[in-house]
């Protein structure tokens, strides 16, 4: 039989319960003046345990050893901070949650369904964010970077309230409305709207006093003299991100460079906090493209290194947390063709990411459909496949089944899927499983050099993996052991002293 209290003895109870926290409180670090004064944020979407052990191991692979035995310590800088936690990432519906929900988790501690952007599970009641909240109870300044769109989801969880991520005209208003200090990275999605019959969201900010800054001329000017300042990169690629790391040329902005400008911009007495995402680990990851992978969790590392080199000049003052949403693609160290054994360093062979490869070479076989064998010379100059009549001594030879599912694939690129009866394509079962919704032959290039790598995807989508979260300097503590993404919030009103909202 269950027992229950009676009320009187249940609320004193409770009474006792309540006084007893009271007086065993411990003091917040903000109380006791050990609060953190700079505070990084950074946030490799889809980026766990698997992504960056991948970027790890490939430097490892790559490592000069005499005696040709494989480098296993070689770490990223974030890697060797003092203290790693780790933290689930489910959000409301999902167990493979996306950005939305995990980045509102991160932001606001609060779960709520996926898609939706610091919004309860009713969509009526907003959530306010760490960055909010330090906005409106200190005088820090606060930044917001990423390497994608900064409407994405990822960086409007730290300012946008939204009952859909795809609402990129409405997140773009409250970027503006923000008033922080300092966004850098993508172009706006949907500047002018669905329609693009509103007001440009660029004109709105300079309206709001925002110095908006297009061109990377103009952004290496830019001063703390500027006051609020809105860059976005001249170099739109795919989807109007920054490049790829790996299409990336030499005199071209880093995502490092944008945090350097951020620092610079935000740097002040009463200190800052700057969130950094680095987006484009999860696009990779998404279209299955390891190469692409390794050289963004790289970029993000460069990024990681800025903070550390400004963390050396204030010890006693800066946090730095380097964390991910959740996991992309199902990624593995391993496959199966290849036993026990990777060839990492194979992924030298890849020149270019998929979405360039698409862009610049894949458009143009369809327009001119190109002879598979043209493109394979393609194939073998930017990523090191070779058919079996072109072997050299050096090159990643394909076999007589790898060759055929090239060849399938290209076919399928330069004429489409089969049409229904309605005359639309329609992509079978087994063709969505290999090639996802991306280019077959991309893709299928890909896969071979994954799979020939030692390396293997398992999905197209997210999946349910827990995020690892590193933390160096004031407070870092903190961020050890297990428990939920959420906690990564509420840690982060405790260290700085602002109210909890998400209790």
């Amino acid at each position: 039989m269950k027992r229950f209290l009676k009320p009187v003895t249940a609320l004193l109870l409770a009474f006792a319960v309540l006084c007893s926290l009271a007086l065993c409180a411990v003091p917040t670090a903000a109380a006791e003046g050990n609060a953190p004064k700079y505070v990084f944020l950074f946030i490799g979407d889809g980026m766990t345990y698997s992504q960056f052990q991948l970027a790890a191991s490939y430097q490892g692979a790559n490592a000069d050893t005499d005696d040709g035995i494989l480098d296993g310590d070689v770490a990223l800088n974030f890697m060797n901070f003092d203290v790693l936690g780790n933290a689930t990432t489910y959000d409301s519906s999902s167990f493979c949650p996306d950005s939305a929900s995990t980045a509102t988790s991160i932001a606001s501690g609060f779960k709520t369904y996926s898609g939706v952007i610091n919004m309860d599970e009713t969509k009526t009641i907003p959530y306010t964010t760490i960055a909010e909240q330090l906005r409106d109870n200190t005088d820090m300044k606060i930044g917001v970077v990423s390497s994608v769109n900064l409407n994405h989801a990822t960086p409007a969880a730290f300012y946008a309230h939204q009952a859909s991520r795809s609402s990129y005209y409405e997140i773009g208003q409250e970027l503006i409305d923000s008033g922080f200090d300092y966004f850098a990275g993508g172009g706006l999605l949907k500047p002018t709207g669905k329609n693009g019959d509103l007001p440009d969201l660029y004109d709105l900010a300079a309206q709001a006093g925002y110095k908006v800054v297009r061109t990377q001329a103009d952004a290496e000017q830019v001063t703390a003299d500027d006051g609020k300042v809105l860059i976005v990169t001249e170099n739109l690629a795919d989807s109007d991100s920054l490049d790829y790391e790996i299409d990336r040329q030499q005199d071209v902005w880093a995502l490092s460079d944008y945090v350097a400008k951020g620092v610079e911009v935000l740097d002040n007495e009463n200190g800052f906090f700057l969130m950094c995402e680095g987006g484009k680990i999860d696009w990779a990851c998404h279209a299955n493209d390891a190469g692409s992978v390794v050289y963004d969790v790289l970029a993000m590392a460069d990024a990681v290194q800025v903070a550390v080199d400004f963390a050396q000049a204030h010890p006693q003052e800066t946090l730095i947390l380097v964390t991910g949403d959740h996991e992309t693609g199902g990624l593995t160290i391993g496959f199966a063709g290849t036993n026990y054994d990777t060839y990492l360093d194979n992924l030298n062979n890849q020149k270019i990411s998929y979405a360039k490869y698409d862009a610049d070479y894949v458009s143009a076989y369809k327009e001119n459909n190109t002879p598979f064998a043209d493109a394979m010379a393609d194939v073998e100059a930017l990523f090191g496949l070779m058919l079996p009549e072109d072997a050299g001594e050096d090159g990643l030879v394909l076999t007589d089944y790898e060759v055929e599912e090239l060849e399938k694939a290209y076919e399928i690129t330069l004429n489409g899927y089969a049409q229904d009866q309605e005359g639309k394509p329609v992509q079978t079962q087994q063709e969505y499983v290999t090639y996802g919704t991306y280019t077959p032959f991309s893709v299928t290039v890909t896969h071979l050099l994954n799979n020939k790598s030692g390396i293997n995807f398992g999905s197209y989508a997210h999946t349910g993996l827990p995020a690892a979260v590193f933390a160096q300097g004031v407070g870092a503590e903190a961020f050890a052991g297990s428990y939920d993404n959420t906690d990564i919030h509420h840690k982060l009103c405790t260290l700085l002293g602002v109210e909890n909202l998400a209790g």
